[in-house]
């Protein structure tokens, strides 16, 4: 039953002045994740010789506490957000630190930290955290005496890029190194310094080729054509037509060695067709709109920051993934928010859901104001 409109709890002036339109996106996103999840990585945990249902019973099991999350984090004050950000910061950045000499190496990477039973990839957690502490420190810099926060802002986010190349990681690097620019230049960063960070970005590009073999390789193989990864996934939308080839039945998934993960937007568009990947995208569109234009009308500067933030932070992840599976771009190996098959990606986008949620409520609703600081 829903709360009350005179219910003055936590919950219930929650319940009424979040977002239900946000509220309902995400939702449905991690829904449609599950079923995805549950056709594609069959073959997958086969392949590897996993029980067949191994990965759609891992993703239910991490939807338990990714939804707990979510609500917990739309639930929280703008206050509580930059102190769980601040302190969710330094604990990944050191995590990710630490996966520099006892991380578990992926395909040449070492992006994962194992402690005890769980793997969790530290990055994805940072992302979100430094959107919202980098909001804060350019609001601290607007609205303080002289206080440096775009130059604080700018070297946390030269340490991350730093120990993100070191693993490497050069979707994510993209992601924060975006997330920053985006963010300054929203905060009014002069155009002197904008423009230089516009122009250093080619640059930056370049030592990546030059400097990291497998950015050299994933590069060289897109302006070759593609490689068998790309190849295939292209031939799922080829085989999907416009209305699919029906759940379950695609053949494509079966020689996708990441079908369940890096390349789930291409299952989805072999078995649900042309119109369901148009309906995804069309999903992340619309969140991403509405919280640019919720964030915009918030209380404050701090709000817009770190709403808008956030939101092209997760819009930008499901852009790249999406448009590496149509090989538009070098495969980065980045998820797909709250739809992906994987722990740590779930947890983070779900947070990062939950803070837009939070940040984008209704404040003339809230009971004193005092969730707005």
């Amino acid at each position: 039953m829903m709360p009350d409109r005179a219910d003055k709890s936590l919950v219930g002036v929650w319940w009424w002045t979040v977002d239900r339109w946000l509220l309902s996106m995400v939702l449905l996103l991690m829904v449609l994740g599950a079923i995805l999840v549950m056709a594609a990585s069959p073959p997958v945990a086969v392949r590897i010789g996993l029980p067949e249902q191994h990965f759609v019973w891992r993703q239910l099991f991490y939807m338990v506490p990714a939804l707990l999350g979510l609500l917990i984090a739309a639930m929280l004050s703008a206050r509580h957000i930059r102190i769980v950000s601040l302190l969710g910061l330094a604990g990944a950045f050191m995590l990710m630190l630490a996966t520099l000499t006892m991380g578990a190496e992926v395909k040449g990477a070492t992006r994962w930290i194992e402690l005890g039973p769980l793997r969790l990839q530290p990055s994805e957690f940072a992302k979100p955290f430094f959107a919202v502490v980098c909001a804060w420190l350019l609001t601290l810099w607007r609205e303080g005496d002289d206080f440096p926060g775009w130059a604080w802002a700018s070297g946390i986010a030269g340490l991350l890029v730093g120990v993100l190349v070191l693993q490497p990681d050069v979707g994510m690097t993209a992601v924060v190194a975006l997330t920053w620019g985006f963010q300054v230049f929203l905060a009014g960063l002069p155009w002197l310094l904008v423009l230089g960070a516009v122009a250093a970005a080619p640059l930056a590009m370049l030592a990546a080729y030059h400097l990291l073999p497998h950015v050299e390789r994933r590069v060289d193989k897109f302006l070759e054509g593609g490689s068998m990864q790309t190849d295939r996934s292209i031939q799922s939308f080829n085989e999907g037509g416009l209305l699919g080839v029906g759940p379950g039945d695609g053949t494509v998934k079966l020689h996708l060695p990441d079908a369940h993960a890096d390349f789930i937007f291409s299952v989805a568009a072999e078995e649900y067709g042309a119109l369901a990947a148009v309906f995804l995208v069309g999903l992340y569109a619309f969140f991403v709109l509405r919280s640019f234009n919720r964030s915009a009308a918030g209380p404050g500067l701090f709000n817009l920051l770190a709403g808008a933030g956030l939101a092209m932070q997760f819009g930008l992840q499901a852009a790249i993934h999406m448009a590496s599976s149509v090989n538009l771009i070098p495969t980065k190996g980045m998820t797909l928010p709250l739809v992906s098959y994987g722990g740590s990606s779930l947890l983070a986008s779900a947070m990062t859901a939950g803070f837009i949620l939070a940040l984008t409520r209704r404040r003339s609703a809230m009971v004193g104001g005092s969730h707005e600081r």
